[in-house]
């Protein structure tokens, strides 16, 4: 295999705890300056903020009660909410940590969840809860290639797959995987434009 050929097929697995501090550190560079983000989490301390929200979804949502995919050791990382699972505890557990990061911000948290909760599935859905690439390994594929397991067993489970995005960029990533927008949503308090996505089961 050539290296062109290699950069076409990244190596994409599910997450192992070795590969939970790399992850990690991608989320949190990620997201550190994303629209939705910015509006939910207090400004101080942001980064450090970022990363703890990121690890809390990551280890606490995502490998307990989801299904995560990493490639290339953890430097692209999809995390998954899925339907046979329910989260509800580690939800009640984690609010108040939740509350602690987005500090001053919370007010902002709570309505943007508000906002777009009408639009989410209130049936049995794949939910992504959070996707990133690290910035020096975006445009290889990697963002597609660590989303496929999901949206793939989704498709082949007959459930549908759910988003939200604060990127309008995003957008057209998205709908390039088969998702459409359900929603385009300005979020209260001054709050970025954010687009609920869907893709059904074919």
């Amino acid at each position: 295999m050539n290296d062109e050929q290699s950069q076409n097929t990244p190596a994409v697995r599910p997450i192992t705890d070795a590969d939970v501090p790399t992850a990690v550190e991608t989320l949190g560079r990620a997201f550190a300056d994303y629209p939705f983000t910015r509006h939910v989490i207090a400004a101080d301390d942001h980064e450090a903020r970022i990363r703890r929200f990121q690890e809390i979804c990551l280890t606490r949502i995502g490998m307990v009660y989801g299904r995560v995919w990493v490639a290339e050791g953890g430097v692209a990382v999809a995390v998954w909410s899925v339907p046979d699972q329910d989260p509800s505890p580690a939800f009640a557990e984690i609010g108040p940590m939740i509350g602690d990061l987005t500090g001053d911000r919370q007010a902002a948290y709570e309505s943007a969840e508000q906002a777009v909760g009408p639009y989410r599935p209130q049936e049995p859905a794949w939910f992504l809860n959070t996707v990133g690439v690290a910035p020096e390994f975006q445009g290889r594929g990697l963002g597609s290639a660590v989303l496929l397991p999901g949206i793939e067993e989704a498709e082949r489970c007959g459930y549908p797959a759910f988003l939200e995005t604060s990127s309008e960029a995003n957008v057209r990533f998205y709908e390039r995987l088969g998702f459409q927008v359900l929603a385009d949503v300005q979020l209260p308090d001054s709050g970025p434009r954010t687009w609920c996505m869907r893709r059904d089961p074919r």
